[in-house]
């Protein structure tokens, strides 16, 4: 008989609207591939020679203030720039272009070069999440999306190892979030109430895949998960942006965003490498009331500090596919200690 923990299938995401191949069995393979260099662990609390740490001098000669505890700065290789100029309307349907407008920002968590999310105290933490819905509300009055994401890892492509995200707020939808746009619409227009509320929900009620839930949070891996241990996290209640939680929701964020980067990094004993991202809602002068605030962890990491998910090429020309099954992947992750390692 078919057993989803033995026998591969396909799995569908409701938020892209796509499918992924499971194929749990291949997790008894043997590994003979690249195995990476094991993550160092061992940065001073400053560093003289860091364009994030306070007081030093970054690349274009702008000095950082002695800031004590969060720090937001134009970057200063800003991908997006505000005064770009209108490109002629290209009408060629095969060779489309069009100019775009926005800004970018580098946001310091922290003073300390040596921590990450998992170190710093759940007022730090607090700090961060008050930080995030500022930043948003200020270039919500100018721009349609403002994305909040971090990037962390040398395994991810990250050259500065202080603890920072960034935010890169654009004059237009791009790709990813213009889909979930489309999906929770749809939803919505169909049986009245926000998809990801609907989702946890059932989550909750199944109990599968649920890694930490608090009075205001759930942090869980989705059924659909593509990355080995990818995570979502929800608030309990309709939220459509990082601006509109309220007090009780920021504190209990902050505790879910505790216990969630613990327990990555003792899931291998070492400092966890993930691409992580708010979506909500555009700022397009619509409700948009189908949407669900909610932030993705994408990490790397398969099985092992040094051994990483690779695209493969069947998924860079079919459809993705992952070994570990999300349950299984939830069940690690749930029975991790809320006590980081290196404490």
């Amino acid at each position: 008989m078919f057993d989803p923990k033995d026998h591969p299938h396909r799995r569908y995401n409701p938020l892209m609207g796509e499918y992924i191949l499971v194929s749990p069995h291949r997790m008894k393979r043997p590994w003979q591939g690249q195995v990476e260099q094991p993550a160092v662990d061992s940065r001073p609390q400053y560093d003289p020679q860091c364009y994030l740490c306070p007081g030093n001098v970054r690349a274009n000669g702008e000095h950082n203030p002695a800031y004590e505890h969060t720090f937001v700065f134009t970057n200063d290789f800003a991908a997006l720039l505000p005064d770009c100029p209108a490109s002629e309307l290209s009408v060629d349907p095969l060779f489309r272009l069009e100019s775009v407008r926005g800004t970018c920002r580098v946001l310091c968590f922290s003073p300390r070069h040596d921590w990450t999310l998992a170190d710093m105290p759940l007022p730090d933490l607090r700090r961060v999440v008050d930080m995030w819905g500022e930043q948003v509300t200020e270039l919500a009055t100018q721009y349609q999306w403002v994305q909040v994401f971090e990037t962390k890892g040398a395994i991810m492509g990250t050259s500065n190892p202080h603890p920072h995200g960034q935010i890169w707020a654009s004059d237009f939808m791009p790709n990813m979030p213009a889909t979930e746009d489309r999906q929770q619409a749809a939803y919505y227009a169909a049986h009245g109430r926000p998809l990801l509320l609907d989702y946890l929900e059932e989550e909750l009620r199944r109990d599968e895949r649920v890694v930490i839930a608090n009075e205001t949070w759930v942090a869980l891996v989705p059924f659909w998960a593509y990355w080995p241990f990818e995570t979502l996290l929800l608030p309990r209640r309709h939220v459509r942006h990082l601006p509109d939680l309220d007090d009780a929701q920021r504190d209990g964020l902050a505790d879910v965003l505790k216990r969630l980067h613990t327990r990555y990094d003792n899931l291998f004993q070492a400092p966890f490498a993930y691409g992580s991202g708010w979506h909500g809602r555009p700022f397009n002068g619509q409700p948009n009331d189908h949407w669900q605030l909610h932030l993705h962890y994408y990490p790397p990491l398969l099985r092992s500090a040094t051994i990483k998910k690779f695209v493969a090429s069947y998924e860079l020309l079919s459809e993705g596919q992952r070994d570990l099954t999300p349950e299984q992947a939830a069940e690690r992750l749930r029975s991790l200690p809320d006590t980081l390692y290196r404490a």
